[in-house]
């Protein structure tokens, strides 16, 4: 699947490719996991972007990178041609969340991502070449994943632990800081690496909640019990700790990725 139609339509003349292998102190170039990792990340990111592009809503497109990410824990990154996986998971995630996307839309959203200054593609060969390739890719994550598409996601927890400390915050302080806008972004931006598969909704809910209030310095009325236990009895300081490591371990991957 590396090579044929779709590696063609999705080349990438107007968007680099992430910096050659950097080099630590030691000489050493750096790892393949580390590529791979850097390669996730930018197709996350292509996954959001064409997302918001083609209108859906935020779980779908949470949707599309667990897809994504879930797939590439089976199978290996050099046997099938990234970029193609996304817009397969993008088809698939709209019809789990019922927000049904057409192939046509995502192929030339896709297109114009990496080629911006190019028109939508025609229908010839070339593009139902590409759209046979999205639909067998999405079975074959379907048979890939056992068919177990439906996953939970942070953002309801989030919404209900954003909906009780607020009213635990004097409502003039809540409405100087974006405390609920920094959780969201916080909350969308685990979705660029596999964090978002290694911890489980409410503990990363939890987290950006945390990280968002200590950021703007908001705080909670103390009590027998942190906030957060009172929240979410079954999380510790130590899951917070490695949710937040773990994002900030992707804002390091994003500033490589520049």
């Amino acid at each position: 699947m590396m090579e044929g139609p779709s590696s063609r339509v999705l080349s990438t003349p107007d968007r680099p490719p992430c910096p050659p292998g950097r080099r630590d102190s030691g000489g050493a170039a750096e790892s393949e996991s580390a590529r791979d990792i850097k390669t996730h990340f930018r197709v996350c990111r292509f996954i959001m972007e064409t997302g918001v592009k083609l209108c859906m809503r935020s779980v779908p497109v949470a949707t599309a990178c667990v897809l994504y990410h879930r797939f590439f824990e089976r199978a290996g990154l050099r046997d099938y041609e990234p970029y193609l996986v996304a817009m397969s998971c993008l088809y698939l995630a709209g019809k789990v969340e019922e927000q049904h996307i057409r192939t046509r839309d995502i192929i030339n959203v896709s297109h114009r991502y990496f080629n911006s200054s190019s028109s939508p593609l025609e229908c010839d060969k070339e593009f139902w070449d590409l759209r046979d390739s999205v639909v067998q890719c999405e079975l074959l994550i379907l048979r890939q994943l056992n068919f177990h598409v439906c996953f939970e996601h942070p953002h309801k927890y989030l919404l209900h632990y954003l909906l009780s400390v607020k009213s635990l915050v004097n409502r003039h302080a809540w409405s100087r800081t974006p405390v609920a806008e920094t959780s969201w972004a916080l909350l969308r931006d685990c979705y660029h690496g596999g964090m978002c598969i290694r911890h489980i909704p409410q503990h990363i809910a939890i987290a950006t909640l945390y990280l968002a209030l200590n950021s703007y310095g908001v705080e909670l009325p103390v009590g027998e019990r942190e906030w957060w236990q009172v929240l979410c009895e079954d999380v510790t300081k130590a899951d917070i700790d490695a949710v937040i490591s773990d994002l900030l371990q992707l804002y390091d991957m994003e500033a490589k990725c520049i």
